[in-house]
């Protein structure tokens, strides 16, 4: 499987940090609508996560996800692929939106039952993700 590289347009047009603003959302009598994305992207996945688990501890060569909390939480780890400098942590709270880009180390933890929807720029086939992801020890405060 053959996955085409980031292009310079398409890193122009990511997020420049974790917790990405939503724009306004629209409202009126029959309910609202919330903007969480316009890139381009090929995969939409919800998935849940019982208190206490972990995910990730890997990074993405070329995959981005942008990733909406639904309910619950995430205590979110990052840092640049290839560091060995502690991860910075960041705490997504339901309602909020945040992006990962390639080469990222990244690992979540969820402190409460969570459930949130995470949007990729590549197929999420099992074949095409794994071509893709690449594994780490884990980078999350061990307790």
């Amino acid at each position: 499987m053959t996955i085409r590289p980031p292009s310079d347009a398409e890193q122009k047009q990511w997020p420049t940090s974790v917790i990405v603003p939503i724009d306004e959302k629209f409202t009126d009598e029959r309910g609202e609508i919330i903007p969480l994305s316009d890139l381009t992207m090929d995969s939409a996945v919800m998935i849940s996560s019982k208190k206490g688990t972990v995910r990730a501890n890997h990074y993405h060569q070329t995959d981005w996800h942008l990733c909406y909390v639904i309910s619950g939480s995430i205590d979110y780890y990052h840092r640049p692929h290839g560091s060995t400098d502690d991860p910075d942590h960041v705490h997504v709270k339901t309602g909020e939106l945040f992006f990962t880009p390639p080469l990222v180390d990244h690992a979540m933890v969820f402190p409460e039952d969570t459930v949130f929807l995470t949007l990729g720029r590549n197929p999420r086939d099992q074949e095409t993700y794994e071509s893709d992801v690449v594994r780490i020890p884990p980078i999350e405060p061990q307790s």
